[in-house]
């Protein structure tokens, strides 16, 4: 048995807009996935309805209880709660505060992030991440999230994946606002510099109203960041030095380099172009003490990287639904790599399969392929734990099916099958094994 620590956070995830639905009820308005993806996403699905989860929350907090969940983690839809600017929705709220307490009475952790990509309409009208003005709207909205839910939340997040939100939306067109910067290389940095200091400041002040404003003590902040991430193909001391550059050249990786959000986030050290227009201040302000180091992580970049690179793994390689290279290692390196650097805790936010699932003949969803996946991946976490990294907790991306942003519905991630059409909820084979997993606190060998 590869067993894990008593208290570690076996948990599952989700994000506001690609669970909830109820695109416009109860108050809520449009975020820029509702009002700027149409014939941007496969198929021309939309987030209007996806799992209903707003509806259906009680039958799925019911099935996160079956299956042992230690954690939840969900995110906050910005435009649910504040509708408009300076105007808070309680209806909105109370669902958020309903979820939490059914998570609390069905003893799970209940983990909220406050920013999951789902920006208000109105902001983005208003400049969204490009204007400064944001800043003071963010700031607003964080007060009102933290004032409803922190009587029953300690563990917060303040931003998932910003070098998506931001690269991905605002300079490469594949992601809501779904805008292309065509400026020169070094033009491009500077803008995205520009950018991402709302974004870091945003997470400063997010950071200091949890720590003055949290009704349970001693919160747990942190963050959900993503990157580029190398494994050592040898384990030579050059190989693994090689990786680790890798995952650290802002240079190549751009903002999907670690370091361009971690560096200011936990160092208050500002990269190359950040480094122009952040002040020491800033820094100090931006890098507030942290409880965790929040990393979302699926696949190595050596096997996954673009077409011009020598190494994209060999024909035939064990490859997930989406293309993604089925690379367990990066379980092990990229956390070793990040704990050598930032010296936090690691909470792994986000790992998973998109897969081809569907509903046998039997009524039943097998997918082997998933359970295969999680124990090499979990094993190799547990082998870097033993290796003396502390990991504090694994997210399984995703407790249930769900709307994948760009790719609309075809990505299955979850452990939950959901029949789009009638709602229906079917644990799937890895629900199962994932409950034996947490029974057992570890991994049968």
């Amino acid at each position: 048995m590869k067993k894990f620590p008593e208290n570690f956070l076996w948990g599952a995830a989700s994000a506001s807009f690609q669970v909830e639905g109820a695109r416009s009820e109860d108050g809520k308005t449009d975020s820029i996935w509702d009002a700027t993806s149409k014939g941007h996403i496969k198929r021309n699905v939309n987030g209007d309805v996806t799992c209903d989860h707003y509806h259906c929350y009680k039958e799925d907090v019911a099935l996160m209880k079956e299956l042992g969940l230690k954690s939840y983690r969900f995110s906050v839809s910005w435009p649910r709660v504040m509708p408009e600017r300076g105007v808070i929705n309680e209806k909105g709220l109370q669902f958020y505060r309903n979820l939490a307490d059914e998570l609390v009475q069905a003893g799970i952790e209940p983990f909220c992030t406050l920013y999951h990509w789902d920006l208000p309409m109105w902001a983005y009208n208003e400049g969204g991440w490009e204007n400064s003005q944001i800043i003071n709207e963010f700031t607003e909205y964080a007060k009102i999230v933290i004032d409803a839910l922190s009587d029953k939340v300690r563990y917060w997040m303040t931003f998932n994946e910003p070098a998506c939100f931001i690269g991905f939306g605002y300079f490469e067109g594949r992601q809501a606002p779904f805008k292309i910067n065509r400026m020169s290389e070094e033009q491009k940095f500077r803008d995205l510099a520009q950018i991402s200091k709302n974004v870091l400041l945003c997470h400063g002040h997010g950071v200091q109203l949890i720590r003055e404003r949290s009704k349970l003590a001693d919160p747990q902040i942190g963050f959900a960041l993503n990157a580029r991430n190398f494994v050592a193909y040898d384990e030579t001391e050059a190989g693994i030095e090689k990786a680790r550059s890798e995952m650290f050249d802002i240079e190549k990786g751009f903002s999907m380099a670690a370091n361009w959000w971690a560096d200011p986030m936990v160092l208050g050290k500002a990269p190359k172009y950040l480094d122009e227009i952040l002040s020491e201040e800033e820094l100090k302000f931006i890098s507030q003490p942290l409880d965790y180091f929040g990393y979302n992580v699926y696949f190595a970049n050596n096997y996954n990287a673009d077409t011009e690179a020598p190494d994209l793994g060999w024909p035939g390689m064990p490859r997930t639904q989406m293309g993604w290279a089925i690379t367990p290692k990066v379980l092990y390196w990229s956390p070793k790599f990040l704990y050598e650097r930032y010296n936090l805790p690691i909470l792994i936010t986000e790992n998973g399969m998109s897969n081809l699932d569907f509903v046998m003949r039997d009524g039943k969803v097998h997918d082997p392929q998933r359970i295969d996946y999680m124990y090499q991946y979990l094993s190799a976490l547990h082998q870097v734990m033993k290796d003396g990294i502390p990991v504090i907790g694994y997210t399984a991306w995703s407790i249930m099916d769900n709307f994948e942003w760009a790719e609309g519905c075809d990505p299955r991630f979850g452990l939950i099958y959901v029949d789009y059409r009638t709602l229906e909820r079917i644990p799937k084979d890895s629900f199962y094994w994932y409950q034996r997993v947490i029974q057992n606190g570890g991994l049968e060998e």
